[in-house]
């Protein structure tokens, strides 16, 4: 990682009252340096500028953070080449984090990467959220499922919720949000699912909009969710 792009990362954190000491500056040098270089062969991002990915996938990542319990369980839906979850991981070591992607190739890299970086209490899992053996064995076993950009909130929201823990939390990370959109979710499910919570806010050093919204949801530990 260049000196620019290192600035760039630090001053990114810094806005969201993140300090990165030198050791999570060098486990993001080379997670990005893996990253560029599987994505040369693999479909990992169609982001691959360096300064872009540290923008839109680092302190995107790192932007939840404030707002996280520290020691929580925390489950990754769809988690691509690792966003939230590593970054997330890399600055605060009490969370105990699952990553699930369909994609093989995908979840390669992520082992790869917790590998190189020596993470521990964090584990890449292959699958769907609506497999019946990783509903079976993961039913029930987190305070907070979280995705980003992941799929409509709709589906996202039925998705979590046989995963959450009673008082578990949804966690939808998007970008810039219409209350239409909200209001019209929270009507059609007769009130199943609750946003309790969201933060809008603008990346640093840039022009993003994104949202956090925060979900409660009624009838946690249903394993069998109706699309």
């Amino acid at each position: 990682m260049d000196t620019e792009s290192r600035i760039l990362l630090a001053e990114g954190a810094r806005a969201f009252r993140i300090h990165l000491d030198e050791k999570a500056e060098e486990a993001f040098g080379t997670y990005l340096r893996e990253l560029i270089k599987w994505n040369r062969k693999i479909n990992l991002t169609a982001i691959r500028m360096e300064k872009e990915i540290i923008l839109k996938h680092f302190l995107d990542s790192l932007s939840v953070l404030p707002y996280l319990p520290r020691n929580a369980t925390l489950l990754d839906l769809g988690s691509g080449a690792g966003f939230p979850g590593i970054p997330l991981k890399i600055v605060e070591p009490s969370l105990d984090i699952t990553l699930i992607d369909s994609v093989r190739k995908k979840i390669d890299f992520q082992r790869h990467i917790l590998r190189n970086l020596g993470l521990k209490g964090i584990t890449a899992v292959h699958g769907r959220a609506q497999d019946k053996e990783i509903l079976r064995t993961m039913e029930g076993q987190f305070d907070l499922v979280i995705s980003r950009a992941f799929s409509d909130l709709r589906t996202f929201l039925i998705l979590s919720a046989p995963f959450l823990r009673w008082g578990g939390r949804a966690i939808a990370m998007k970008g810039k949000m219409e209350q239409g959109e909200i209001r019209r979710l929270e009507e059609g499910e007769k009130g199943r699912f609750h946003l309790e919570r969201m933060f809008e806010f603008v990346l640093p050093l840039s022009t993003l909009q994104r949202s956090i919204l925060f979900f409660k949801i009624s009838g946690v530990g249903n394993a069998h969710p109706t699309l």
